[in-house]
């Protein structure tokens, strides 16, 4: 069983109240997902992130399949992190991390995620080729659009 990371840091020159506000309201990860993806929230995204909520959405990852995901939130402390996880989708497991730290001048990010394929042997071949780079275009397209709302850190 392989199970891959993927670990992301970003420094913005925002309070930490600001990027929390922002992370923890379901409705922006629209905002920061790629149009590509066709991001579409379903249900669970009515109240501020709390422990035990659950989000429904559809996305369209690849070949234009659309995909019903479900996520929990299974942790949430206020201002400093909150976890992630899939309850059903396209992996056979994904834990995401979100962390939040101030520092001088802005808050610094860090997004940990911890996934596997489905289907063995077989996902394992598509990952090189197929899912880590999708992976990492998607958290890219992330950083870039968080510069464009937020503007860049600079110290």
């Amino acid at each position: 069983m392989k199970i891959y990371t993927l670990h992301k840091t970003q420094k913005l020159p925002i309070s930490v109240t600001e990027a929390w506000d922002f992370l923890s309201n379901p409705k922006n990860l629209k905002t920061i997902t790629p149009n590509y993806m066709g991001f579409h929230i379903l249900s669970g995204a009515d109240k501020t992130m709390y422990a035990g909520q659950i989000i429904q959405y559809i996305v369209t990852p690849v070949l234009g399949i659309k995909t019903k995901w479900v996520t929990e939130i299974t942790h949430c402390k206020d201002k400093v992190y909150f976890i992630d996880e899939q309850r059903f989708g396209p992996y056979a497991l994904w834990h995401h991390k979100h962390f939040l730290k101030p520092i001088d001048g802005g808050v610094e990010m860090e997004d940990i995620i911890d996934y596997k394929l489905p289907f063995g042997f077989i996902g394992q071949m598509f990952h090189p080729i197929l899912v880590k780079p999708k992976l990492e275009e998607i958290f890219n397209y992330r950083q870039k659009k968080l510069i464009t709302l937020f503007g860049e850190y600079q110290i």
